[in-house]
């Protein structure tokens, strides 16, 4: 794939149409935080058919035969560059509307649908696919960061025919609102604390025990809901536990959450082109608008020169963008390492655009009226999203090393 096809342009043209009309407007209050995104993602879904499609994809995969497969998932679902165009239109606006409903549709949704069992994809997948219900993804702590699995203390313990959950999350997208949390917990089974099984469970807004923080104050991506949960003495029966079974399969989640990372890191990358774009498109206006000394600064080499370094940064993640598109395609996902990758490059290319298009901009960049200032704090966020940078770097060179 070297470029977006007639159709994909129309889609895009229709994305972007959508965003003028019902996002554009109403930026200061999403940024703020004064304004969660959900109802907007909800007019998204109801205005371009998503939630019929889904509604439909969800009824399909549950009427097929346990252990039949997933049918290709919830992500994508076969339209690949359909999905990874509307994220990266929907970045460059407004990334944490992307974050909310990746989060909820991409990993809260997808981890019950490859986890659990029929009965429980039944129960919570068509609330989460047509975003009637909000899905968060809970593995982050407080002191474990990067160290997900060793430094994590959440943990549950077995009690008769259930088990009691305890701990807090931190950093948790759609936390604060969400109706649907996919929770990771360590099994208190007396065993070393950094060895012991991590287990998933689903929980429901409104439990006992339950309790969902307010929303942080956040650098960037207020639009998107980020808080704290935490569980004392939640009770939690087997068939909250995704899989039901803590051995085989469907039991250690340590793989899954791996695969869950490389989900993640690949959508970045479309996340990236979105603020690249965006960036691209209103320096390239700037420069041929704003006059200094009788003269537009598009004539200044400085200028050219930010120009023409953006417009690399564009062509290159633009191409591992559809790199990604022809590997999904063909039924593949990227390694680990790629994604890390992916992740790794992308973010640095787009939080390098973004500073430079406030520094093209002046003392306008620093403005809030000229949105640079919004896509600069944004695309630093990238560059921590989904694993910190330097944690991208091991991956990689671990897959290099083979090890």
């Amino acid at each position: 794939m070297i470029e977006w096809s007639e159709t994909e342009l129309l889609i895009r043209d229709a994305i972007r149409e959508f965003v003028d009309k019902e996002i554009r407007p109403h930026l200061d209050a999403l940024e703020s935080g004064t304004l969660p995104p959900y109802d907007i993602i909800r007019k998204m879904f109801a205005s371009f058919g998503i939630d019929a499609l889904a509604r439909e994809s969800v009824s399909k995969l549950l009427s097929k035969s346990p252990g039949s497969g997933s049918g290709g998932g919830l992500a994508f679902g076969g339209q690949e560059a359909m999905a990874l165009i509307a994220v990266s239109e929907l970045a460059g606006v407004s990334l944490g509307i992307v974050a909310s409903l990746g989060v909820s549709i991409g990993l809260t949704a997808q981890t019950i649908l490859t986890k659990g069992t029929q009965a429980q994809k039944e129960r919570w997948l068509p609330g989460l696919a047509t975003f009637e219900k909000v899905g968060a993804w809970a593995i982050t702590e407080p002191d474990s960061g990067s160290d997900a699995f060793g430094g994590m203390k959440t943990s549950v313990r077995r009690d008769g025919d259930e088990y009691v959950l305890n701990g807090q999350k931190t950093f948790i997208t759609n936390g604060p609102y969400a109706d649907t949390i996919i929770v990771y917990a360590k099994l208190d089974d007396g065993s070393a604390v950094r060895d012991r099984k991590v287990l998933t469970f689903v929980l429901d807004k409104g439990m006992p025990g339950l309790t969902q923080g307010k929303p942080f104050k956040k650098m960037g991506m207020m639009s998107s809901p980020t808080g704290e949960l935490f569980f004392s003495d939640v009770r939690l029966g087997r068939d909250r536990l995704l899989g039901e079974s803590e051995t085989g399969r469907d039991g250690d989640s340590k793989a899954e959450v791996k695969s869950g990372f490389a989900v993640e890191r690949i959508g970045v990358a479309a996340l990236a082109l979105g603020i690249i774009n965006e960036c691209h498109r209103l320096c390239v206006d700037y420069a041929k608008n704003r006059k200094l000394w009788g003269q537009e600064i598009g004539r200044f080499q400085l200028i050219q020169l930010k120009l023409a370094k953006m417009e690399v940064a564009r062509i290159n993640v633009q191409n591992m963008v559809f790199q990604l598109i022809e590997t999904l395609r063909a039924g593949k996902m990227p390694t680990l390492a790629e994604a890390s990758a992916m992740k790794l490059y992308s973010s640095e290319a787009a939080t390098e655009v973004a500073m430079e298009a406030v520094q093209l901009f002046g003392g306008n960049g620093y403005m809030a009226e000229y949105r640079v200032e919004q896509l600069a704090r944004d695309a630093k966020s990238l560059m921590i999203y989904a694993g910190s940078n330097e944690i991208q770097v091991t991956h990689i060179a671990k897959g290099l090393l083979g090890r």
